[in-house]
């Protein structure tokens, strides 16, 4: 074996046994040797022996350049706080009721059983391979060779536009919330346009952006408080509504009410409505969990802290937002129509209204809007962390300014602006009609299961020698079975998202532009990386030097690598 400890770690296109090879450490993405000769393939990336955070990013390519301040309940907070359970079912109760109350409690439960199936399948690749880059990285490491560079730009690219569309489509939730806040304390003697829409979105996009900019320790204290206001909020709706109901109404509605009344609000067939009225909701709600991913290189114990981050954020977030439908079923007035098309702009106020009046349901919406807030600049955060790190692999436009981070609070400031300059061009659809501002919920929904969707198929396809497990891992028996469920699963949900809400009389103010938007999006970044990008965009790449990728592994780590080569048959120099 060789007695160099600063070696380099790169592909070598074509190798055989027996060949001598020279390995390299800093130029190495996947660092692996792949041979076209039947000599096969040595992967160096293994979680499961890391023995800390540093280590194993440096054996993943990258210098530390952000600060850990991210506990596992920090993490788990940021997920949280994006799905921020009632303002997400308040923004979305409307189109679950288009299926009648079976749609809204038995989509969401259906629906929440596979997508903490999804959490599982994530939370082994993140166990792996925590990187703020994530998936489009993941999707390199596990894509077939010719085509590594392509599928992951793709991937890259709509991950941050998906990404910078759940902010604005949280945004356009917070400012429903405001504006029905207006309409209530005003007796409905109040007119909202798309103008007034636009205008408090970007506000509050703007203040977000400051919030964002905050040291990692501030941010990571705000998830803390995203947590305890969400379930502050969460347990005072489950108390007040129902006596409020029961004082006011004088009783609630029945089981067969709750758990078995269908209406079909659509021209579609019953099945299909199912689907889209039931499903949507929580595959937008319980969505952005990859955040947690994004947050990886500024997370303790990452391999680990990640992967319970995911899980416990989609399990908790699938319960308790079923008891909350249940209960909003169970106090609402049974006459749908009166909810759906409510004068208080959306139904959720109208609910709290009509248990508990007027001054409640002011104070609900706004607590709603100030979690709503959280649930925005936790998910802008996520977007400037994946902007931030595909633009260090030069990904991104403007990638030289865009992957900057400030040195003394460790902060990626150009990455924040430009995602959130990014929400505020992707917003101006609010300007269009209501149509087009339903296109930010389905397009982030299926921008972001795209992403999830593709480097677990190539995991289990292309990439399933090159995988190794990190300390959660379900084994080879349950693991493909759970990781292939999901990928169908993700595949229906990516087809479900881009059909209109009717399936006659498709006109321009009842098409879902998200079937326009989303593919239009990937095949233009695909033709973009073809003629201009593969200049520049050549897969991950390290930005360690030799010195400080031997620093950083340590001298044991290397002998394994050279073992592991001279396993495979080569000869090292």
């Amino acid at each position: 074996m060789s007695d160099s400890k600063s070696l380099r770690i790169s592909p070598v296109p074509s190798v055989g046994k027996g060949d001598t090879v020279e390995v390299y450490a800093s130029a190495g993405n996947i660092r692996s040797i792949h041979s076209r000769t039947g000599a096969g393939e040595v992967n160096y990336i293994d979680a499961s022996k890391s023995t800390d955070d540093n280590q194993l990013l440096a054996e993943i390519g990258y210098k530390p350049e952000l600060k850990r301040q991210f506990s596992t309940l920090q993490v788990f907070g940021i997920a949280f706080s994006i799905m921020g359970l009632l303002p997400s079912i308040a923004s979305e109760l409307d189109d679950g009721l288009a299926g009648g109350p079976v749609s809204t409690v038995w989509g969401w439960f259906i629906a929440g059983f596979f997508i903490f199936l999804i959490g599982v399948t994530m939370a082994e690749n993140a166990s792996a391979i925590p990187t703020a880059g994530g998936l489009y990285y993941w999707t390199y490491h596990y894509a077939p060779e010719g085509h590594k560079a392509a599928i992951s730009y793709v991937i890259g690219i709509g991950n941050s536009l998906a990404l910078a569309a759940g902010v604005c489509s949280i945004d356009y939730g917070f400012a429903e919330e405001v504006l029905a806040a207006v309409i209530v304390a005003k007796d409905g003697n109040y007119d909202i346009t798309q103008g007034k829409m636009y205008g408090v979105f970007a506000g509050c996009v703007v203040l977000m952006i400051f919030f964002t900019c905050l040291s990692s320790g501030w941010l990571a204290k705000m998830q803390s408080l995203s947590i305890y206001s969400n379930l502050f909020i969460i347990v005072l709706f489950l108390i007040a509504v129902p006596i409020g109901t029961k004082v006011n109404r004088g009783g609630f509605n029945g089981g067969r009410f709750i758990f078995a009344k269908y209406d079909n609000m659509s021209d579609w067939n019953d099945g299909w409505q199912f689907c889209l009225a039931g499903f949507t909701p929580i595959v937008w709600t319980v969505s952005s969990f990859d955040s947690c991913v994004h947050q990886s290189e500024e997370a303790k114990d990452a391999s680990k802290a990640v992967p319970i981050g995911i899980m416990g954020s989609i399990f908790v977030c699938w319960v308790l937002g079923w008891i909350i439908n249940i209960v909003v079923l169970a106090c609402m007035e049974p006459d749908i129509d009166h909810v759906v098309n409510s004068s208080y702009q959306l139904g959720m106020a109208q609910v709290i209204y009509d248990s508990l009046g007027k001054n409640w349901t002011i104070a609900f919406l706004a607590l709603m809007a100030f979690c709503q807030f959280l649930m925005g600049a936790s998910s802008l955060t996520a977007a400037s962390r994946q902007v931030w790190a595909f633009a260090r692999d030069d990904g991104m436009p403007f990638s030289k300014i865009l992957k900057k981070v400030d040195p003394k609070f460790c902060v990626p400031y150009n990455s924040v602006a430009f995602s959130g300059a990014l929400s505020l061009a992707i917003g101006l659809l609010i300007l269009i009609d209501d149509a087009a501002t339903n296109a930010l919920f389905s397009l982030s929904i299926a921008g972001n299961y795209l992403a999830w969707c593709v480097p677990t198929f190539l995991r289990l396809t292309y990439g399933r020698d090159v995988f190794k497990p990190g300390p959660f891992y379900l084994g080879k028996f349950w693991s493909p079975i759970i990781n292939w469920i999901t990928v169908l699963f993700m595949s229906f949900i990516i087809i479900m998202v881009m059909f209109p809400a009717q399936q006659h009389q498709i006109n321009k103010d009842n098409m879902n532009y998200a079937c326009v938007i989303g593919p239009g999006t990937w095949l233009l970044s695909l033709i973009y990386y073809w003629v201009y990008k593969k200049k520049e965009y050549k897969g991950p790449r390290s930005n360690l030097s030799d010195d400080e990728y031997a620093e950083a592994v340590g001298p044991a780590v290397l002998d394994d690598i050279l073992s592991s080569v001279e396993t495979e048959g080569f000869k090292t120099v």
